[in-house]
């Protein structure tokens, strides 16, 4: 997993690792989302899966409702500073707001997208995969 998200240094070179503490939680969560779906999307592939049954396959892990309750199911799970940098993208001021979800699960997967970019832009690769495995390993369970 390194390897393959290892490539931001040499992509940005404006943000340094003390830069990323002073991130708004929705830009780190702008990145997290990314990160995230390419995780989903990475992990789900199948040869023999045609592309709507892979967004069909994705859905179920990148609902706001299954980030939520994600959250909620591994919040013993996350260390400290990750339970606060998921609480900054929980409380962000959004400006939009969600459709087919409840606000609260919408602002949960917003704090879970934050943790995924502070991770990725702290170059913390293994536990981003650590969260990430545990969470797709929930599968069926608590996403539903």
């Amino acid at each position: 997993m390194k390897n393959a998200l290892s490539t931001f240094g040499k992509l940005n070179s404006n943000l340094n690792f003390e830069d990323v503490e002073r991130l708004h939680p929705l830009q780190l969560a702008y990145i997290g989302d990314a990160v995230y779906e390419l995780m989903v999307r990475t992990t789900i592939l199948e040869v023999d899966l045609n592309v709507n049954k892979l967004n069909e396959k994705a859905r179920k892990y990148v609902r706001a409702t299954s980030q939520a309750n994600a959250v909620k199911s591994l919040e013993g799970f996350f260390n400290d500073k990750e339970l606060s940098v998921i609480r900054r993208g929980r409380n962000a001021k959004i400006n939009s707001s969600p459709k087919n979800t409840e606000l609260i699960d919408y602002k949960y997967a917003t704090g879970l997208e934050c943790l995924f970019g502070y991770l990725y832009l702290k170059g913390q690769f293994e536990r981003i995969e650590e969260i990430f495995l545990k969470i797709f390993d929930l599968g069926e369970g608590a996403l539903k």
